[in-house]
C-alpha cells in the first residue's frame, strides 16, 4: 500500500468515531428541522386554501349580529347584556373549539358551553367556531339543547359550526387493534380535516385529542394552543394496571392484562405510546385540567419535556363548571323538605364502558336481595345520554342484566333526560352514586352534592380527593370499591339518623365547583393566550361597526 493511501486510511480511521458522534448529534436536529419546514409550508398552503372561507364566515358573523342588535334594539337604547366577568376587551379573532362530538349532552360538553360562554362575556368581538361531526344537527338545535340541558343561553350570533367528516377515524370501532395509537392517528386526520375548513387564531381543543394539538403547533408554530384535558389518553395506573399484582391491578377495563408473551408487548407499546403522548403535550402553550387526579399525572406525563422546552405556562387545574347555583335555587335542603324525598339511588353518568354500571347493578341487587329496612322500597335510577349505536347497544346489555339479576321492577332507565327532569329526580333522590374507578373528575358527583343527595362513590379519582371531601372535619358521603361496599354504602346512607346534617355539608362543598367560578379560572388561563395571539399579528383585523 502506497503512502497516500495508508495515511487517507488512518485518517478515516482515526475520525470516523468524531465522525459518528456528530452524525448522531446533527441528523436530528436536521430531521427536526426539515419536518418543522415541511410542517410550516403545509400550513401556509392551508391558510391560502382558507382565505376565503375565513373572508365569509367573518362578514356571516358581523351581519347576523348587526342584524340581531337592530332586532333586540328598543325605544329605551341597547338591548341588554350579560352579567362581565371582568371588563370586556376588544380583541376580535377566531377562536376555534376542537369538539367532534359536541352535541353528546355529556360533562365534557358542559364544559364546552361553558366556555364559549365565557369566550362571548369577556371578548364579546371574538368569532368562536365549532368543529364538530355532528352532521345531523343544525346550529339553532345544538344551542337550543344546550339551554335545555345545561341552561346555558349564548349568542347565536358569534358562534358557527363547521362540520368534519372524519370523525369515524377517532371511533374506536374504527381500530379494534392498537386502539390508542389509531384513535390518536385517526385524530390527526380529523385535525387536518378541521385546518382545511378554517384556520383559527386561537386553537382550543376540549376533548382530549392532544395530537391534534401537535399538528395544529407543526403546522402553525404561531397560533396559541390550549388543551383542556378531561382525562389522560395513557396514565401511569394504566400503566400500573397491566401488571396483576400492583395494587391497581384488578381495576379498569385492561386489569391484570399485562402478563406473559402478549402481555410484555402491550406494556412495550403502551410505555412507548406514552413517551409519543408526552411529546404532544409538550406543545401545548397552555393547559388546563379538571381536577386533581389528572393534573398529577398530566404533569408526571407532560411535565419533564414542558420543562425541557421552557414551556413558561404550568398546567392549571380548572374545576369543570357545574350547575351549582341553579340546582341550589331549585331545591330546598330541610327536614320539611326531606318528607318529599323518595328511596332512589340516582347514577348519573353516560353509558360508557369505563362508567362500570355493571358494579353498580350487582351492589344494588345485593342491597336490594338484603332485606333490611333501608332496602324496603329503594329503587334504582340510571340516568345519562345515548351518543350512539354503540350506547345503545350498552344499556340493552344492561337491561339484560338487570332481568339476569332479578331487580327488573325496582330499576329505572332514563335516557337523554332534559335538564327539568335532571333537576326533578335530584330534588326526588336520596343517595346519588357514582362506580367509575380514577373519574378524572365527576361532574354528575357534584351535582348530587349541590342538590343534597349523599354520594356513595368510588374510592378514587376525582370524587375521593376534590368532591366527596370533609367539611368541617365532617363526611358529606361514602366511598366504596366493590360490589360490597357499594351495598354497605347503601344501607349506611338510608340509615343515617339526621340525613338533612350531611346533606347541607354537602351543599357546602360543592360550591366550589359552580358554573361562575370556572368562567373566572377559564378566562384568567385563555388571558394567557390571547396576548400571544395579538403580539403574532394573526387576530382578525375587521371591526365591527359600533351600534
Amino acid at each position: 500500500m502506497d503512502p497516500l493511501t495508508l495515511l487517507v486510511t488512518g485518517a478515516v480511521i482515526g475520525v470516523s468515531p468524531f465522525a459518528t458522534i456528530a452524525l448522531w448529534h446533527v441528523v436530528p436536529i436536521l430531521v427536526n428541522a426539515l419536518v418543522r419546514t415541511l410542517g410550516s409550508c403545509a400550513g401556509w398552503y392551508l391558510r391560502r386554501k382558507t382565505d376565503g372561507r375565513r373572508a365569509l364566515i367573518i362578514q356571516a358573523i358581523l351581519d347576523a349580529r348587526q342584524k340581531a342588535l337592530l332586532a333586540k334594539s328598543d325605544a329605551k337604547g341597547r338591548p341588554s347584556e350579560k352579567e362581565p366577568y371582568g371588563e370586556p376587551e376588544e380583541w376580535d379573532g377566531i377562536v376555534g373549539f376542537f369538539h367532534p362530538f359536541c352535541n353528546a349532552g355529556g360533562g365534557g360538553e358542559r364544559v364546552l358551553w361553558a366556555a364559549v360562554d365565557a369566550m362571548q362575556t369577556k371578548w364579546p368581538r371574538a368569532k368562536i367556531i365549532i368543529y364538530t361531526g355532528d352532521h345531523d344537527v343544525a346550529k339553532d338545535k345544538m344551542l337550543s339543547r344546550v339551554k335545555d340541558t345545561f341552561s346555558i343561553d349564548l349568542d347565536p350570533t358569534g358562534i358557527h359550526f363547521l362540520y368534519l367528516t372524519t370523525r369515524r377515524w377517532v371511533l374506536a370501532s374504527t381500530w379494534p387493534h392498537a386502539t390508542l395509537l389509531g384513535q390518536s392517528l385517526g385524530s390527526l386526520v380529523m385535525g387536518w380535516d378541521a385546518f382545511s375548513l378554517l384556520v383559527p387564531d386561537l386553537f382550543i381543543d376540549t376533548m382530549g385529542y392532544a395530537f391534534t394539538l401537535g399538528l395544529g403547533k407543526l403546522l402553525f408554530p404561531d397560533v396559541p394552543t390550549v388543551a383542556y384535558v378531561h382525562y389522560p389518553t395513557i396514565s401511569t395506573d394504566m400503566l400500573e394496571s397491566l401488571d396483576p399484582k400492583s395494587a391497581v391491578g384488578n381495576q379498569g377495563v385492561n386489569a391484570g392484562k399485562g402478563v406473559g408473551f402478549k402481555g410484555a408487548l402491550k406494556r412495550q407499546y403502551w410505555t412507548w405510546f406514552a413517551s409519543l403522548y408526552s411529546r404532544m403535550g409538550a406543545s401545548v402553550d397552555v393547559v388546563m385540567t379538571n381536577s386533581t387526579w389528572t393534573q398529577a399525572h398530566i404533569e408526571s406525563i407532560w411535565g419533564p419535556r414542558r420543562k425541557q422546552q421552557s414551556r413558561p405556562h404550568q398546567p392549571a387545574v380548572v374545576y369543570p363548571p357545574c350547575a351549582v347555583s341553579a340546582i341550589q335555587q331549585a331545591i330546598a335542603i330541610s327536614a320539611e323538605e326531606e318528607k318529599q324525598r323518595k328511596k332512589y339511588i340516582l347514577d348519573i353518568a353516560q353509558f360508557r364502558p369505563e362508567k362500570n354500571h355493571q358494579l353498580i347493578l350487582h351492589a344494588f341487587a345485593q342491597f336490594a336481595k338484603s332485606d333490611t329496612p333501608a332496602s324496603k322500597d329503594a329503587q334504582l335510577v340510571l340516568l345519562g345520554s345515548v351518543r350512539d349505536d354503540s350506547d345503545s347497544r350498552r344499556v340493552y346489555q344492561l337491561r339484560l342484566l338487570v332481568n339476569e339479576l332479578n331487580i327488573k321492577d325496582r330499576v329505572i332507565f332514563k335516557l337523554d333526560a332534559p335538564w327539568s327532569d335532571v333537576l326533578d329526580l335530584l330534588k326526588r333522590s336520596y343517595i346519588g352514586v357514582n362506580g367509575m374507578w380514577n373519574e378524572h373528575f365527576g361532574i354528575g358527583v357534584v351535582e348530587y352534592q349541590a342538590a343534597g343527595l349523599i354520594s356513595v362513590v368510588h374510592n378514587s379519582g376525582g370524587p375521593k380527593l376534590d368532591i366527596v371531601t370533609e367539611v368541617d372535619g365532617q363526611p358529606t358521603g361514602f366511598h366504596a370499591t366493590t360490589a360490597s361496599e357499594f351495598a354497605q354504602g347503601f344501607e349506611a346512607a338510608f340509615s343515617l339518623s339526621d340525613p338533612v346534617a350531611i346533606r347541607l355539608r354537602a351543599r357546602k362543598s360543592s360550591q366550589r365547583f359552580s358554573d361562575e367560578e370556572f368562567r373566572l379560572r377559564w378566562i384568567a388561563q385563555l388571558g394567557k393566550c390571547v396576548p400571544l395571539e395579538t403580539r403574532a399579528g394573526n387576530g382578525s383585523k375587521e371591526k365591527e361597526k359600533a351600534v
